[in-house]
């Protein structure tokens, strides 16, 4: 089975220390946060990685190479211009012919029209059995983990209906504006039939994306 981990962007927010390293190579508890998703990836059996890199690419290509002293295959993809989180999910796909290839099963034993998709400078021990199973029940183009949180007001919320199916996104919702405390974890489970929607070019999946998803309502 295979994992993106998108590694591209250039860390704004914190931008005193990215200056000069890639969030995702920030150092957490004397490893970069990068370095735990990888081993995530492999604690569940994807060892064939797939990483999107821009700002200052070559820290992270010389730190993990190929992945071999991480027991992983990692290959790269390296963006002129920044693509967005489905953007750059498209041309990986398109670059190393997702489409065109037999996934293998996991450990985990996984649809093999499925990949996974997480964000790199997010630090997470999620259990991806817990969307495994979830994809078996619903059989969902997209399967896509969230955590609780209070303060919303710099992330992307979902809101659901009972069974859990995603109803409404809202990014960065204003004071009020919805009772939601999910937010986006930055972790999905994505068949292969989504890069049917994804454009080439940049796009991003919870601001263009799911919510075109959504509105067309696509299962």
């Amino acid at each position: 089975m295979k994992a993106i981990i998108l590694a591209a962007g250039k860390g704004e927010r914190l931008k005193e220390i990215t200056q000069t390293i890639p969030k995702p190579m920030i150092n957490f508890k004397g490893k970069p946060i990068l370095e735990y998703n990888i081993l995530l990836c492999k604690t569940f059996g994807i060892t064939d990685i797939y990483i999107n890199l821009h700002h200052l690419p070559e820290i992270i290509a010389d730190y993990f190479g190929d992945g071999k002293k991480f027991a992983v295959n990692i290959h790269y993809s390296y963006e002129k211009e920044l693509l967005g989180t489905a953007g750059a999910v498209k041309k990986i796909a398109n670059d190393f012919g997702f489409q065109n290839q037999t996934f293998m099963q996991s450990s985990i034993h996984a649809s093999s029209e499925y990949f996974f998709v997480i964000y790199g400078d997010n630090y997470s021990n999620f259990d991806l059995n817990l969307l495994l199973e979830k994809q078996k029940e619903t059989k969902a183009i997209c399967i896509i983990a969230f955590h609780y949180r209070e303060d919303t007001l710099h992330s992307g919320i979902a809101e659901f209906d009972k069974k859990g199916r995603v109803l409404k996104f809202i990014e960065k919702p204003l004071p009020g504006e919805s009772d939601s405390y999910w937010v986006n974890a930055g972790i999905y489970l994505l068949q292969l039939e989504i890069l049917n929607y994804i454009p080439d070019g940049f796009s991003d999946f919870g601001k263009d994306i799911f919510p075109k998803i959504l509105k067309e309502n696509i299962s």
